[in-house]
């Protein structure tokens, strides 16, 4: 045989994806959206407004039992720590002994450890910057993926959180606390 005797291989037209292509890629787009959305989110509620535990209608957290908290909402991360304008956030009295209050929108969560005794922190989680929901038998909750930090000063008690969360600055004056 020659080379011009030789014949080029026989080429077929492109085809479209076949069903189980589609099926798979469909599939996995999907996967990766849900992962993402696990992953990278910060747990904001979409609004404004204040989160204490996500499911007792807006009162504050006190110790005695855990609450299942609402999840993880998606949202935009925050910064690492809250920004205060001076603003009041609550009155003492509605801050637990023991227990505290998650003001998401603000993102901070503020706890009174002991009588008299104020504290604020991040309410990001730093795990992966879910918001936390709820403060209940001495922690903050983070219902992301059960990171749980002491009321009293921050520290990990459980979970995956790498490091405590950041304190906040707040002032205590004439019955009122307001963020910094």
């Amino acid at each position: 045989m020659t080379a011009s005797q030789e014949q080029a291989p026989e080429q077929h037209p492109a085809r479209p994806p076949g069903r189980r292509t589609v099926m798979a890629a469909v599939g996995a787009a999907g996967l990766a959206a849900a992962l993402s959305a696990c992953g990278d989110s910060d747990g904001g509620d979409g609004g404004s407004g204040d989160v204490q535990d996500g499911t007792n209608g807006g009162q504050a957290s006190s110790p005695g039992g855990p609450t299942p908290g609402s999840g993880d909402t998606g949202g935009t991360p925050p910064a690492e720590k809250p920004e205060g304008d001076g603003k009041v956030l609550a009155k003492t009295s509605d801050i637990p002994e023991g227990g505290g209050k998650v003001f998401a929108s603000e993102r901070v969560v503020v706890t009174q450890p002991k009588a008299g005794e104020f504290k604020a922190f991040s309410a990001t989680c730093t795990h992966q910057g879910c918001v936390v929901k709820e403060i209940a038998e001495g922690t903050i909750n983070c219902p992301c993926h059960g990171s749980r930090f002491d009321v009293s000063d921050g520290s990990v008690k459980g979970g995956p959180a790498p490091r405590p969360l950041p304190s906040a600055a707040i002032e205590v004056s004439e019955g009122s606390i307001r963020l910094k």
